[in-house]
């Protein structure tokens, strides 16, 4: 893999301190052992991708660089990336093989036609990928910055791209956290009770706004006692969908005190990025 190898031989050949004591994980569904057969099945693909999210979760860290080489095609796990990288205060980028369909299709029915179908898509998941494929933009945070190397590139933006992520020269880079995931001291007793209520308070304003205004795509739910307003999806939003993106943001600060002023703010803030995913 040219870029694993580049990033390897940089470090290697590299005289700083910073550079040599990182480290370069390669991870995608070979080295995690997934079968390509899971892809026949929400359920199953589901917990692959759950599996490849933890294996960089495990391995991220501010002398690690992480490849996560796998299909990583909905939009909404590379941000689920792009948020545990900034959480570290780390950068990150995509890299994306600009390939035509009909050349991915032409490069699929060579490898079953030579290596045989065992071990491979099947064509239904195969076309089904294609289909569902969400490709990644530039203009987009968790997009950014984006480098797209066309498959037949004999030189891929190396030089762009480790500067990306190491820089070349001076101290390693930092990126700012998102407010909502920045590690405090928790000293407050009562930060729980107050984290569950105020997030249900602003589940509730959004289920209010919503059977108020039936059937309107999109649309903004001001928050009482802050001056920032939630910018809803144009799809209608579900309970069970809400409760489950106020459980990530409780437990991404469960154990880490917010002042009380702030919670409802930055929930938010973190509604926000979730549904402009």
């Amino acid at each position: 893999m040219p870029l694993l190898d580049d990033f390897n031989a940089r470090i290697n050949t590299s005289s700083e301190t910073r550079v040599k004591r990182l480290k370069v994980h390669h991870i995608n569904d070979q080295t995690l052992g997934v079968a390509r057969s899971v892809y026949a099945t929400a359920r199953a693909e589901k917990d692959a991708r759950a599996e490849e999210y933890s294996a960089v979760k495990r391995v991220l860290g501010k002398d690690d660089i992480v490849i996560a080489d796998g299909l990583n095609y909905i939009k909404g796990f590379r941000y689920q990336l792009y948020c545990e990288a900034k959480a570290l205060q780390t950068p990150s980028c995509v890299v994306h093989v600009g390939t035509p369909i009909d050349k991915c299709r032409d490069i699929y029915k060579h490898r079953i036609e030579t290596a045989g179908p065992d071990g491979d898509y099947a064509g239904p998941d195969f076309e089904n990928l294609i289909f569902r494929y969400e490709e990644p933009n530039g203009m987009t945070r968790w997009d950014s910055p984006l480098f797209i190397v066309p498959y037949d590139d004999e030189k891929p933006p190396l030089d762009q791209i480790w500067e990306a992520i190491v820089g070349t020269d001076g101290p390693a880079k930092v990126v700012k956290p998102n407010q909502a995931t920045v590690l405090k001291p928790a000293t407050e007793q009562n930060h729980l009770y107050e984290l569950d209520k105020t997030t249900s308070d602003v589940v509730a304003a959004i289920q209010a706004w919503q059977k108020d205004h039936p059937g309107e795509d999109g649309g903004e739910v001001s928050i009482p006692e802050t001056d920032k307003v939630i910018e809803l999806p144009t799809s209608s939003l579900s309970l069970p969908q809400l409760q489950r993106v106020r459980r990530q943001f409780i437990s991404l600060n469960r154990q880490h005190t917010l002042d009380k002023s702030r919670i409802k703010g930055l929930f938010v803030d973190y509604l926000n990025d979730t549904f402009q995913q």
